[in-house]
């Protein structure tokens, strides 16, 4: 028995030395400068970026690998996108100059913006990757990324575990990388409204509070779709299939402009305080509402009590409008802004889907 037991500790020892120098032998080198890169963007699991400022995201990969902002929203799949393609690309250009190391390691102090980055990564990883076992997540590298070359066309960044801070580039990119390494929240957040094909809607309503009579709802029936006027109900017969076909496709991948929050308070409070100019209602097949309130955008408020003549003052935005959106997965409601040009062939009246030309309800 006590053989035994000899035995089994003598394997784990083995075990453990063995690992042991693995681990040694795979730990990076920080002379081995083609290792600057992550190669496996696929086992990366979080990312965390904070700037001086102490404005900071973090950005989760879920389960289903979607991406998720701080663990609430849904991120801008082309933003991480570009920011995983940067981790994976971007090379050491060169060592920075022995002479202008202080300096260059004071700016990184004052001026960077801290990355973590985190991998699902096996505990043991032996023969060239052919036998993984115990994965974990972990943190594996941290990254300071400092500002731009006085050239342009690279970033000053120190890596923790290196001994000196290098120029990193992407090879045959024309540019600088800081931009790409975004702590502010809002800007990592998705602007899609909804993305359904059509096999996925089971409603569309349109509400216009100023002309009842010209409010109305696509209805799925079967494989297909009838068409309602709702003040009062009524079904309406002979529409324009064409018409409400491209409504349909419409919400394949709807997005918004950007978030108000770039447009002053006074601005947004003035436009999105009364009545609604149109409500916007999808239901999908799983019985999921989406809300989209619009509200005509001034170029200026102010300006209608400032200037002579009211009457020969444009005072709308002729592209853009505001829209309070609701429902879903949303944790807002959030005030955003969108183009007449994505949502031209959705705010329209009931009387454009029986065959009547197409009007400026929105303004």
């Amino acid at each position: 028995m006590k053989k035994k037991h000899i035995i089994l500790l003598a394997v784990a020892a083995a075990i453990i030395i063995v690992a042991a120098i693995v681990a040694i032998s795979g730990s990076r080198n920080a002379t081995f400068e083609q290792d600057y890169h992550i190669e496996d963007t696929a086992s990366i699991t979080k990312i965390f970026m904070a700037d001086k400022q102490d404005v900071c995201v973090t950005l989760t990969r879920g389960a289903d690998g979607r991406w998720v902002v701080d663990d609430t929203y849904e991120a801008n799949a082309p933003m991480v996108d570009l920011l995983l393609e940067t981790l994976n690309t971007m090379r050491i250009r060169e060592q920075v100059n022995k002479n202008a190391i202080p300096n260059a390691i004071k700016d990184l102090a004052a001026h960077s913006i801290k990355v973590e980055v985190y991998q699902n990564t096996p505990w043991i990883n032996w023969f060239g990757g052919r036998l993984q076992l115990f994965f974990r997540e972990r943190l594996t590298t941290t990254y300071y990324v400092g500002r731009e070359t006085r050239d342009m066309m690279g970033s000053f960044m120190f890596r923790e575990g290196d001994k000196v801070p290098y120029v990193i580039h992407i090879p045959g990119f024309r540019g600088f990388l800081t931009p790409r390494f975004v702590t502010e929240p809002l800007k990592w957040r998705s602007h899609t409204i909804v993305d359904l094909n059509v096999r996925a809607i089971a409603r569309v309503e349109l509400d216009i509070p100023q002309s009842p009579a010209e409010s109305f709802a696509i209805v799925r029936q079967g494989d297909g779709f009838g068409m309602e006027l709702t003040h009062p109900v009524q079904p309406v017969v002979g529409f324009d299939t064409a018409r409400v076909a491209r409504m349909l496709s419409s919400f394949t991948w709807l997005n918004f402009d950007e978030f108000a929050s770039i447009v002053p308070n006074s601005f947004a409070d003035s436009c999105v305080s009364g009545v609604p100019r149109t409500i916007l209602r999808i239901t999908d097949t799983a019985g999921v509402t989406r809300e989209v309130k619009t509200f005509i955008k001034y170029i200026n408020p102010d300006d209608l009590i400032t200037i002579p003549d009211p009457d020969t003052y444009e005072t709308f935005d002729l592209d853009r409008l505001y829209a309070i959106i609701s429902g879903g997965s949303s944790k807002g409601p959030d005030t955003v802004l969108i183009q007449y040009y994505v949502f031209d062939n959705i705010l329209q009246p009931a009387s454009y889907f029986r065959g009547a030309d197409k009007t400026t309800l929105a303004k």
